[in-house]
């Protein structure tokens, strides 16, 4: 998919975007998550382009399809009166007048293909979904006023308009924070896993939900964990649980350690090096790989930056005398 835009008018008008943006399930979405994952210097006008969506998808009630078109119908009359108006001008004065009237046609036409969009997407209600792309973070706040930080690559979905004294439901895939606001009702918050259920009603935790793991830190308040086959743990402050094969275990965990990346770093504690760069292929949707066999277990210890793959790629090689290569795409590491 060779894409290579200049500004975000161009990005809200892509299929594969919106696809992505309102969470369908087609190709559409996947290729653009790939091509978002080759794409890394696209990300922020990327981020740009979901932020005025998001503008728009907030502010925006159903628009029937006749006012949409009907919209368009304006648009391209006024294009056509400016471009009558433009030739009977002096030819000098044309220039100047152009340049604004086709910046304005842009800014125009982006709105109403944004709000075409939505109409097309959004023809039945959906779940609302809040995702990452990879090397990137975002905070959402929740219908209740609770709040959550996406870290890299993840989504999290929930029903729109949670009623007062109901449970208020939320799934994640990826890697989230939450500070989770409490009700004069003290309805129940349930985040879904793919492997388990933390229900709470005020507090704050991190939970990680990937395929080759799954945990949650409790930093605040009280949670029960429950699993698919009926086993179920309360949690304390401080508490740091894996789940794995329906098996709840308390482990060793440091609070700074699991939520470092909230301060876009990576803490690293004698962390075998294939371990760390595991963490920064999570993060970045990179592939890395060990040209020496012989460095694969060198332990790693420390905070590292994390909000920039060059500048944490040069900071391993700094820190460590790890020799970094880039070669078509992919990451290796020599010593």
């Amino acid at each position: 998919m060779d894409k290579n835009f200049s500004n975000i008018e161009e990005i809200i008008a892509d299929e594969q975007f919106l696809a992505w943006y309102f969470g369908s399930e087609n190709s559409g979405r996947q290729q653009w998550e790939q091509w978002l994952a080759s794409n890394p210097h696209q990300a922020s006008l990327v981020a740009e382009a979901r932020e005025y969506l998001d503008q728009l998808v907030i502010r925006e009630e159903t628009v029937p399809e006749a006012q949409v078109s009907n919209a368009e119908k304006k648009l391209m009359n006024s294009i056509e009166e400016w471009e009558t108006t433009i030739a009977a001008m002096p030819f000098a004065e044309r220039a100047p007048v152009r340049r604004l009237a086709r910046w304005w046609w842009t800014a125009a036409a982006a709105v109403v293909v944004a709000v075409s969009a939505i109409w097309l997407f959004r023809t039945e209600e959906k779940p609302a979904l809040v995702q990452t792309a990879f090397g990137e973070m975002r905070e959402q706040q929740l219908p209740d006023g609770s709040k959550v930080t996406l870290n890299a690559n993840t989504e999290v979905t929930y029903t729109h308009g949670w009623e007062k004294g109901k449970e208020r439901e939320v799934w994640i895939k990826g890697e989230a924070f939450f500070h989770v606001a409490k009700t004069p009702e003290k309805s129940r918050f349930v985040v879904h896993t793919s492997k388990f259920d933390i229900v709470v009603t005020g507090t704050q935790f991190n939970v990680v939900n990937r395929e080759d793991k799954a945990n949650i830190m409790l930093t605040e308040g009280s949670v029960t964990l429950l699993t698919s086959d009926g086993k179920s743990m309360k949690m304390v402050p401080g508490d740091f649980v894996e789940v794995n094969k329906q098996q709840i275990e308390r482990k060793a965990g440091r609070e700074e350690n699991v939520l470092a990346w909230k301060e876009k770093k990576l803490f690293f504690d004698n962390t075998p090096l294939y371990i760390a760069l595991e963490k920064i292929e999570e993060h970045y949707g990179v592939k890395v790989t060990i040209g020496n066999v012989n460095c694969r277990n060198v332990p790693i210890s420390g905070i590292l930056p994390n909000d920039n793959l060059n500048v944490l790629l040069d900071a391993l090689d700094a820190l460590y005398e790890f020799h970094v290569i880039r070669k078509n795409g992919e990451i290796i590491i020599t010593q």
